[in-house]
């Protein structure tokens, strides 16, 4: 037997641990007002024995039949009938309680408990109990309670009464045999694992409890180790819950679809948007059956807002966009979007931030088909710790580092996991919605912390999968937006994205053993490295700076202020890419060095990276030079026969010149004494060259 009155998310687990080992359930109170105080505050709960009483009286004659009472929202069972009979059996006793190790709630009584080893628990909890249907009853019945009163108050003064204790054979658990109460003992156990069988096991007493229950303020954690309980989850089983009570939308037609209203948050300055919001485009889900809601506070965002509606906004069912000079604060604007999602009868609201990057297509889909409350795919920022989720709280409700965080965010356990708090990338439930509106606000916390506090203390699960991989997180902290493309600078912090958008495609191939680098001329190397993408953002980069040299042979921006071989062009330095590009030349363009003239390992100097220009009425050629470098490389930005006509670079010992080289190939060759070459004339348009003299 339990009482429930709602349907949580903390009882359908329960259930699902019942449902599991076949045990007989009478859930008593479903539907009806709870009148039993708010236990998570204050003693409480005797509403629990005024049922309990009702339920009990049809069997009240029964001496033979065994009834196990327990709380529902925060216990999981983990074995069937036939064990909890033989342990109770063993213990022999008419009526068994759980035990624990406080005296709660009048600590006064603690004195008047009998005496126990140290390594068992003293004190009575009213959390789980079992016995005899006769002695239950008459134990219920055996005084009044109001509903407002303490249910554990009352089962602890029968208990301490050795007349009442000996006339109903009654006995505390106190070696945690059968029930496991956690709070103060969540050192004492260990999960373990046997096949498919997940099990807790207490290591002070040795025991296997049956039913584990997460009595006090240590909900978070219960919830973790219910992750695994019940056989949800085994090293070699994996998940075994995770295909429970889900959904499909295969077989759906397009217009059949459930209505979600997708809100969209840009609250800082975030690299790499325009693919966020192609991503969030090519997300596998029917446009008219999403309405779309964009709150956006960056005027440096604003063009690429309107760029994407202007492109994709007819497709949506529905569209509300909040510009910078409209938007509201972070909490405000959150709440807004719930409320309006409860306007459109939405089934799903999906939340997306700016840092999430969804790059499965499949994420919207798989979260719906996973049917729970609240969700989020797991999303970290690549290589770092930082996630989306976390696995504990501390006391304070604050982050605490879970015991399984690493397994779950380096998927060496994969599954569906009740976590504490989602941030990023939420979809949550319509009819869940509606308990939730305005729960971003919450005290002082900010509106992910709200939320996730709002949607705890309202007994709700949060769910985060690691089932797939979903995408990832955008390190947005040290993005500035002094230049035209800062995207640019992201090497670093968002290396994946940084390649994604800037690497040429092929590049890849060029690093296989196996595949040979194209050789044009002697010692002369043509690869692909980057990407048309990079090699326009560069050029518009460098030309939206507008500080180029004049061309002549004195130059204050190099040691010595004398160029002897010059050209007209912007360092990048100039624009604070310096850095960067230095890291750039040791993580792509040596490796491809060391292939090509093995037995060389460049430390990637470079004193000298800058974009050459060349137009026939400035500058259109250069006269023969060695370079000041181990070896020179020399990449294509722009496209011959389009942007420009002639050009190139011909190698004098070798008479062989290299013209027409694609956008974002490098021409990678020797510096000094072998490599006397010039730059042919350009004869009409612009062409643009990036130059490092490497290892000079």
């Amino acid at each position: 037997m339990t009482v429930a009155t709602d349907a949580t998310d903390g009882f359908l687990w329960f259930m699902r641990s019942i449902n599991k080992y076949k045990l007989d359930i009478q859930v008593i109170g479903m539907g009806e007002e709870w009148r039993g105080g708010d236990i998570t505050i204050y003693p409480g709960g005797g509403f629990k024995v005024n049922l309990l009483k009702e339920a009990l009286k049809p069997y009240k004659d029964r001496d033979d039949l065994l009834v196990v009472f327990s709380d529902s929202y925060d216990v999981v069972f983990t074995n069937n009938a036939k064990e909890i009979k033989q342990v109770f059996k063993k213990l022999d006793a008419k009526v068994i309680f759980s035990a624990e190790g406080f005296c709660w709630p009048d600590t006064s009584l603690a004195t008047k408990y009998p005496e126990v080893k140290t390594h068992e628990k003293k004190y009575l909890n009213s959390g789980g109990f079992m016995g005899y249907a006769s002695q239950l009853y008459e134990i219920v019945t055996s005084s009044e309670i109001k509903d407002q009163d303490d249910d554990q108050l009352f089962y602890t003064k029968i208990y301490l009464d050795p007349v009442m204790r000996e006339k109903w054979g009654i006995k505390l658990d106190s070696r945690n045999e059968i029930f496991q109460s956690l709070n103060g003992a969540l050192d004492e156990v260990n999960l373990k694992f046997k096949g498919s069988h997940s099990f807790m096991y207490n290591i002070k007493t040795g025991s296997v409890p049956i039913i584990v229950h997460g009595n006090g303020p240590i909900k978070p954690e219960f919830n973790r180790i219910a992750n695994y309980l019940a056989d949800a989850w085994t090293p070699t089983h994996g998940c075994q819950s995770c295909d429970e009570n889900t959904i499909s939308l295969k077989d759906v037609k397009d217009e059949d679809h459930p209505r979600v209203f997708m809100a969209l948050f840009i609250e800082h300055a975030t690299p790499f948007i325009t693919e966020w919001f192609q991503r969030l485009v090519d997300q596998n889900y029917p446009k008219k059956k999403i309405d779309l809601y964009i709150h956006n506070r960056i005027d440096y965002h604003q063009k690429d807002v309107e760029e994407f509606l202007k492109k994709h906004g007819d497709e949506y069912k529905t569209v509300d966009y909040v510009p910078p000079q409209k938007a509201l604060n972070m909490w405000h604007c959150r709440n807004h979007a719930t409320h309006l999602c409860g306007k459109h009868d939405c089934q799903y609201y999906f939340a997306v931030d700016s840092d999430a990057q969804l790059t499965n297509s499949d994420t919207l889909v798989s979260l719906i088909e996973q049917n729970r409350s609240v969700i989020a795919p797991m999303l970290s920022r690549s290589g770092k710790l930082w996630s989306n989720f976390w696995g504990a709280l501390n006391k304070d409700g604050f982050y605490a580092r879970a015991e399984d965080y690493l397994d779950l965010l380096n998927e060496n356990k994969r599954g569906l996991w009740n976590v504490p708090f989602i941030r990023d990338c939420i979809l949550i439930q319509g009819r869940t919605l509606e308990l939730l509106i305005d729960g971003y606000t919450n005290g002082d916390l900010d509106p992910d912390m709200g939320l996730c506090k709002t949607i705890r203390n309202k007994g709700m699960f949060m769910h985060v999968s690691n089932m797939k991989k979903f995408g990832r997180l955008i390190n947005s902290d040290n993005f500035e937006i002094r230049n035209l493309h800062n995207e640019l600078s992201q090497i670093f912090d968002n290396r994946l994205d940084w390649e994604e958008r800037y690497i040429h495609e092929n590049y890849s191939k060029v690093l296989d053993p196996e595949s040979p680098v194209d050789m044009p001329c002697q010692d002369v190397y043509l690869f692909p490295i980057l990407s048309n993408t990079f090699c326009r953002h560069l050029i518009e980069e460098m030309e939206h700076f507008g500080k180029w040299s004049n061309g002549q042979n004195q130059d204050q921006r190099i040691q010595g202020g004398y160029e002897n071989v010059p050209t007209r062009d912007v360092h990048m330095n100039q624009v604070g890419l310096e850095r960067h590009w230095l890291h750039f030349i040791k993580e792509y363009v040596v490796p491809v060095q060391i292939k090509v003239f093995p037995g060389y390992y460049s430390e990637a100097n470079s004193l000298m990276n800058f974009v050459v220009r060349y137009r026939p009425d400035e500058q259109p050629a250069l006269r023969p030079h060695h370079d000041s470098s181990t070896f020179t490389i020399n990449i294509a930005l722009n496209e011959h026969g389009v942007d420009y006509q002639g050009g190139g670079c011909r190698f004098l010992r070798y008479n062989c010149s290299i013209t027409a080289s694609k956008v974002g190939y490098v021409t990678m060759h020797p510096g000094r004494l072998t490599h006397y070459h010039e730059g042919l004339r350009t004869t009409q348009g612009t062409r643009y060259i990036m130059i490092s003299f490497i290892d000079p």
